[in-house]
C-alpha cells in the first residue's frame, strides 16, 4: 500500500495536500496524525508544523474488483473477478462464472454499461490515474469481435455482388471500429458511419 508523510501548518492542510499528492478521495485513505501543529512558547521557540501519514486503503485494481464483487452479490451471482493484464492506459478485467448472461445483456449492452460504471468509479476515486477499465464476461468481447468480422466479410461480399451499399444494424462506436478496421484493406469496398447515436451504423460501399 502506498503511504506518504506530509507536513503543513495544520492537520487539515497536511491532509488536503497529501490527498492531492496521492490523487485519491479522502475516504480512500487511512490517516495517522504524527504531530499536531503547535506555536513556539512566547515566540522563543520555532512553530512546530502538523505532520500526518496517509495510506491508500484501496488501489485501483483492488477497488474495481471490490466494486464488481458487490455488484455480483447484489444480483445473487457468484463469479471469479480477475485482472487479465495491465498494459499502457488499459486495465483488462474479466468475470467468469455460471449464469453470466445477465451481465452481458442484449448485444453486450449491460456489459458496456457495467464497464462505464467501473470507469466512473476509477475517475472519481483516482483523479490522477487516467487508465481505462476494459471489462469482459466469459470472453464475450472476443466472441463478438469474431462474429462482427464474419458479418463484415459477408456484407462486403453482398455489396460487391449487388453493386449497392449495404447498411448494417446500429452498433456501438467500439463495434463499428471493428468493422472499419477489418475492411480497411479490402480493395473492393469502403466503409463509413451514418446516423446519430445510439442508432449510428456502418455502411459498406462497393468501390
Amino acid at each position: 500500500m502506498r503511504s506518504i508523510e506530509v507536513s503543513s501548518k495544520s492537520v487539515e492542510e497536511a491532509l488536503q495536500e497529501g490527498i492531492m499528492q496521492l490523487g485519491v478521495r479522502k475516504d480512500n485513505v487511512q490517516v495517522e496524525i504524527l504531530n499536531e501543529a503547535s506555536s513556539g512558547l512566547f515566540k522563543l521557540l520555532a512553530n512546530k508544523p502538523a505532520r500526518v501519514k496517509l495510506t491508500v486503503i484501496h488501489e485501483p485494481v483492488e477497488l474495481i474488483k471490490k466494486y464488481l464483487q458487490e455488484i455480483l452479490r447484489l444480483i445473487g451471482l457468484e463469479g471469479e473477478i480477475r485482472v487479465v493484464k495491465e498494459e499502457g492506459e488499459n486495465i483488462h478485467v474479466e468475470i467468469c462464472g455460471k449464469r453470466m448472461g445477465i451481465l452481458i445483456g442484449k448485444r453486450g449492452n449491460t456489459l458496456n454499461a457495467l464497464q462505464y460504471l467501473c470507469n466512473v468509479v476509477m475517475s472519481r476515486n483516482f483523479n490522477e490515474d487516467k487508465r481505462r477499465v476494459l471489462l469482459d464476461v466469459e470472453n464475450y468481447r472476443q466472441r463478438r469481435e469474431n462474429n462482427l468480422q464474419q458479418l463484415a466479410e459477408n456484407m462486403a461480399g453482398k455489396a460487391m455482388r449487388t453493386n449497392r451499399e449495404v447498411f448494417l444494424e446500429p452498433m456501438t462506436p467500439q463495434e463499428r471500429r471493428i468493422i472499419h478496421l477489418y475492411l480497411k484493406n479490402n480493395t473492393n469496398v469502403t466503409t463509413y458511419s451514418k446516423g446519430e447515436e445510439p442508432f449510428r451504423k456502418v455502411v459498406i460501399t462497393p468501390r
